[in-house]
């Protein structure tokens, strides 16, 4: 059976019709950016974003009539509220209502309302200033060290270009819908998953723009069944843009881990990246030195390929803590690329028992953040 085609998910579109002008979505030119790849189906909704609010309905009304397209298997709509001048940088999320773009979200300050997401108590973030620093493998195997001391763990693959998850996690197939509201998270090695890369093909490019992938991500965190879990880790986008920001301003975040390698151009953005989580009012755990050295696996020999140190000197310069320093190794990839990370495959190595240092500190510093939290009684 071959799935649908954009022409029958445009015609399922025309029946949704503006709830202002009387006329239908597609004819108004308001339906943007269409993805239709294996049954899972993609658009963007675009108004005025003085009706942002309340136009939720009818973000809802497209979603279902795709919905009920032979072959669909899930719909992602999304509002895009343009401004006057056409550029898309404001977008209406799940919960309602138009979020502002990043000069008006970083106007509204710390102290920005954060949905909580039910049954989970922390979220934290793995985040990077730039790219190609290793914040994803570091992503997943801090969530599966955080599982094995004994904590209810879920991830979060919120990097919508670049999913890794699926791959470094060992999970294929799809995630279940039982009512067609919710999805049921994936899962392997004892941590629920969720991933765009679960929804699309593994060589599909996401051509979406930046509302379209604020929205996805909040429709990941919160319109998936996560049950009861005592720790959600998000592998975040890398870089300090508007997704990023939106995701640390919206979400009720207990604390970020930066990665970055220990070269001088990586830390300077792993700085960005930090001061971003401040400015949000969003504490920020520590740094974790990735490619730390490598050591020759012939003759032992240790060489600091990008360098010595940097992240210990930033860590101290910048007032937080050094989690943990990972080298350079052939087996931390190689586990990581066949979907068997080395926290589960070889737990007792040093690499993985480096993780799990890692995963303890951040443990005990939730639990402490935790313990601390002040309790008013009024008498």
């Amino acid at each position: 059976m071959t799935g649908p085609s954009e022409a029958q998910i445009r015609s399922a579109l025309q029946k949704v019709r503006d709830p202002d002008s009387g006329e239908d979505i597609i004819s108004r030119d308001m339906v943007s950016g269409l993805v239709v790849r294996d049954g899972n189906v993609g658009f963007a909704i675009e108004v005025d974003p003085r009706r942002g609010a309340q136009m939720e309905p009818l973000r809802k009304a497209a979603e279902q009539a795709a919905g009920e397209v032979p072959g669909v298997l899930s719909v992602t709509a999304v509002l895009t509220a343009q401004r006057e001048g056409g550029s898309a940088d404001q977008a209406a999320a799940q919960g309602g209502g138009a979020s502002a773009g990043p000069a008006q979200q970083q106007a509204q300050g710390p102290g920005a309302r954060r949905a909580m997401v039910p049954g989970v108590k922390h979220i934290i973030a793995v985040a990077s200033g730039k790219g190609g620093v290793g914040k994803s493998t570091t992503a997943v195997n801090l969530a599966l060290a955080l599982a094995s001391l004994g904590w209810r763990t879920g991830m979060l693959d919120a990097d919508i270009y670049g999913p890794s998850q699926p791959r470094m996690m060992g999970i294929a197939g799809r995630p279940s819908s039982p009512d067609g509201k919710t999805l049921r998270p994936m899962e392997n090695f004892g941590v629920k998953c969720m991933s765009m890369g679960f929804l699309v093909a593994e060589d599909t490019p996401m051509i979406w723009r930046g509302p379209m992938v604020q929205s996805a991500i909040s429709q990941m965190l919160r319109d998936v069944d996560w049950g009861e879990l005592d720790v959600l880790v998000v592998d975040m986008p890398p870089g300090t843009g508007d997704a990023q920001l939106t995701m640390a301003q919206q979400v009720p975040l207990s604390g970020a881990v930066i990665v970055s390698t220990p070269q001088d151009i990586a830390l300077i953005d792993a700085r960005k990246g930090l001061n971003m989580f401040r400015k949000v009012d969003v504490p920020v755990f520590g740094i974790v030195e990735n490619m730390s050295l490598y050591v020759c696996p012939n003759c032992g020999h240790e060489a600091h390929i990008f360098g010595h140190g940097g992240a210990v000197q930033e860590a101290e310069k910048l007032g937080v803590d050094l989690l943990g320093e990972i080298p350079l190794d052939i087996e931390i990839r190689e586990t990581s690329d066949s979907g068997r990370p080395i926290v589960v495959t070889v737990p007792d190595s040093p690499h993985a028992q480096a993780y799990i240092a890692i995963a303890q500190k951040v443990k005990a510093k939730l639990e402490g953040a935790q313990r601390a939290a002040p309790r008013i009684v009024m008498e």
